[in-house]
């Protein structure tokens, strides 16, 4: 199993054991579709605001901007692998996860839980710098969603 291990930086994310349900929800969803077996790891989250996410997108990707979400492994992992103890931490902006929820007329914890979905992925060695890439993380991640009964986040609005 893996152990969730967060930090709360922001009272309006609201109460810590939605944050953790939602996370574990996300988690197990992740770890059962990818097939992955004997997982004993431990995952980071911290739930912070804008300002504090711009900081970490400057001083990690040199991009003074915040972002919704950002990962960074404990180790590099090759799509699929099991990890090690420790998989990686995950940060999230709350304001930028509310207005794009907002913005794509998702609730809010349908949008959260996709992006912690998306951060574990990035975590397990996905990624989508390449089409082929962004095709394959974007299939998992409507599987894995589905699964948890959220609709597939990548509909477009009409």
């Amino acid at each position: 199993m893996i152990s969730i291990n967060m930090t709360i930086e922001n009272a309006e994310w609201g109460d810590e054991k939605i944050l953790y349900t939602i996370t574990e929800k996300a988690l197990i969803a992740t770890i059962d579709r990818l097939s992955l077996t004997q997982v004993t790891s431990e995952l980071s989250l911290l739930f912070t605001n804008n300002m504090r996410m711009a900081q970490i997108n400057t001083q990690w990707r040199n991009k003074n901007k915040p972002t919704n979400v950002l990962s960074f492994p404990a180790f590099p992992l090759k799509a699929g692998q099991n990890p090690g103890p420790m998989l990686g931490d995950i940060v999230l902006a709350r304001e930028t996860i509310v207005y794009e929820a907002e913005e794509e007329g998702k609730s809010f914890h349908d949008h959260l839980t996709h992006m912690i979905v998306h951060g574990i992925l990035h975590l397990l060695g996905y990624d989508h710098e390449t089409d082929d890439e962004a095709y394959q993380m974007e299939e998992l991640e409507k599987e894995i969603l589905q699964k948890i009964a959220i609709k597939n986040p990548y509909t477009e609005l009409l």
